[in-house]
């Protein structure tokens, strides 16, 4: 009798975790190895597209500081929203833009780096949370910082 009464419990255990994820039908949710990230479906979501997703600053001295500009165009059907930029580090600042992007409209993200106490070839990622389709996309800056 004990063994029938764990059995069902483990059996509305499972039934209820199926059930959780199936609660929002406009939604998938993706997993990679321990990041889960959930991904809009929605064909009328906006799209993030970038002119460059990769920058190359090329040979710069120790402590120069390099800027750019992610230009981007949001090619989707509806208002883009950026929530969240963030650097690998703190010698990387993004900056998002404050008002949302329409239909056909461009922005950009705004990243400085500072290579202070920086040597050798720099790859330096910067991570963009949005409400578009995809919800994350990544930027690069590259480039080969000198000594002094």
């Amino acid at each position: 009798m004990k063994k029938i009464f764990i059995l069902a419990l483990a059996s509305l255990s499972f039934v209820a975790c199926r059930n959780a994820n199936t609660s929002n039908p406009t939604a998938s949710t993706v997993s990679v190895g321990n990041d889960t990230t959930s991904k809009i479906a929605s064909p009328n979501a906006p799209i993030m597209t970038f002119e460059r997703d990769i920058f190359d600053f090329g040979k710069i001295k120790q402590g120069e500081l390099v800027q750019h500009d992610f230009k981007f165009k949001n090619t989707g059907k509806s208002p883009l929203i950026v929530s969240n930029a963030t650097a690998t580090c703190g010698c990387t600042v993004p900056q998002v833009p404050g008002e949302p992007i329409l239909p056909g409209k461009e922005g950009s993200i705004k990243v400085v780096f500072n290579s202070t106490g920086k040597m050798d070839m720099q790859d330096k990622i910067v991570t963009i949370t949005s409400n578009a389709n995809p919800t994350v996309s990544k930027v690069h800056l590259v480039g080969e910082v000198l000594a002094k």
